[in-house]
């Protein structure tokens, strides 16, 4: 059985209720302590005083009789002889018994203690006058409070102690309620989100606490989580789409070859089979890419002189149309090489397909970030078709779309991969042609 309270605000508040017990219970305990001596140390001090006084009366032949009474018959006075005969006192002690019976020996002639009866309690004070035998003993009173003796400080001091912990633990409970009443917004608002409808985000309170952060992230997480859902569908999108075409054209071959194997040139139906499986390839090859790129960010870095990796891949090349006008070696980055000499191949490969004489690359470092700037003196391509080149399979029907043997996914894939290293891949202004521009942190 468990009596541990679930709930974060119950649990809260019964740890505010028992610490509150504790603090306000040990400052009860010490109240009452402080309340109780200090009070009998006064009464003790008073009745000494007049016991004394009266004693000094006795000793010196001075007191009259009755014993003047200071106290307003507050402080009850005997002069009690052997015997046990009260042979003076106070008005207010006039006709009453001994205060007490106990009586001091010789060896102790002052003696000071509470004595409680029916009637209550008192705090008396026996002095002996003298040594002698045959000595009277005078006799100090002074009943003691009723809140202390009724025990009604205690029952007083534990209702202040229970009220005080039901506040604390009330307020308690609408502290957390009020705090965590956004963590329910967000519970409630996670428990409406489906996976067929990932647009929703969690309310966000105001500010840097703890709970505005958990909103933060958990809208973050939303969102990476919305971004891979979307990268599945388009991925199967993607697929369904772009694999068709190829594969039907390779099952028409093989169908038309099985049907009609005498009429059917072999090595022309092997060659466009062979060039349909290329090209499912090459797609297949760059959706698996995307999708990988797509799923998280960078973890194997190291640094990369980009001047460098641009050197080595226009010598690859050999091309005369590519011209590095500028490898800066400042322009340092870091990332995954491999996918950078890809993101460099696509912009090579759209520049060279579409230049007519001249691709000019430039590296450079500004400020805090590596630029490459890859420029060819083509067609150029249209303000309004700027950022659709950047999308899966798009086809311009401008003069840049003559010859396209590529799938339609470079610069998609150029561009995913600058997002993953933190940079932007652009198209820029240029005079003519195409200026393609990329961006990255310095290393």
């Amino acid at each position: 059985m468990r009596l541990r309270p679930r709930s974060i605000r119950a649990r809260d508040t019964l740890v505010a209720a028992v610490l509150a017990l504790l603090v306000f219970g040990g400052v009860a305990v010490a109240v009452d302590l402080g309340i109780r001596s200090g009070t009998e140390a006064r009464i003790l001090q008073e009745t000494q005083l007049a016991a004394r006084r009266a004693s000094a009366s006795v000793r010196d032949g001075t007191l009259t009789s009755p014993i003047p009474d200071d106290s307003g018959g507050r402080i009850l006075i005997q002069v009690v002889g052997p015997g046990g005969r009260v042979l003076d006192s106070t008005p207010a002690a006039s006709g009453l018994p001994p205060l007490s019976t106990r009586w001091p020996p010789v060896q102790e002639r002052v003696h000071d203690w509470i004595e409680c009866d029916d009637d209550g309690c008192m705090m008396i004070e026996a002095i002996r006058v003298t040594t002698a035998p045959d000595s009277v003993v005078v006799y100090a009173g002074t009943p003691m409070p009723g809140f202390i003796v009724s025990g009604l400080l205690e029952v007083l001091l534990g209702v202040a102690v229970l009220i005080l912990s039901t506040l604390s633990a009330w307020i308690t409970w609408r502290i957390v309620g009020r705090t965590l009443r956004p963590v329910e917004a967000i519970r409630a608002q996670l428990a409406e989100i489906s996976g067929s409808d990932l647009s929703r985000r969690v309310p966000e309170p105001a500010g840097d606490g703890e709970i505005a952060e958990l909103a933060r992230t958990a809208n973050q997480t939303l969102d990476r989580l919305e971004r891979a859902v979307e990268r599945q569908r388009q991925f199967a999108s993607d697929a369904s789409h772009e694999l068709r075409t190829p594969i039907a054209g390779l099952r028409a071959n093989l169908e038309d070859a099985a049907m009609h194997p005498d009429d059917t040139d072999l090595n022309d139906a092997v060659r466009s089979a062979l060039r349909d499986t290329d090209r499912l390839e090459s797609i297949v090859t760059d959706l698996l890419l995307l999708a990988r790129i797509g799923t998280g960010g960078i973890t194997a870095h190291e640094e990369i002189d980009l001047a460098a990796l641009v050197g080595a891949e226009v010598r690859q090349r050999g091309s005369s149309l590519l011209v590095c006008t500028r490898l800066d070696p400042e322009a340092k980055v870091r990332g995954v090489r491999m996918q950078l000499v890809r993101l460099l191949g696509n912009l090579l490969d759209n520049a060279e397909r579409y230049a007519d004489k001249r691709v000019e690359i430039e590296v450079a470092a500004e400020a805090s970030e590596a630029v490459l700037t890859v420029t060819d003196d083509g067609a150029g391509i249209d303000p309004g078709d700027r950022e659709r080149i950047f999308e899966r399979f798009t086809r311009l029907d401008s003069a840049r779309s003559r010859g396209a043997g590529g799938t339609g996914l470079g610069l998609a894939i150029a561009r995913e991969i600058a997002q993953a290293h933190g940079g932007l891949l652009d198209l820029e202004d240029s005079p003519r042609g195409a200026r393609f521009v990329l961006r990255l942190p310095l290393g």
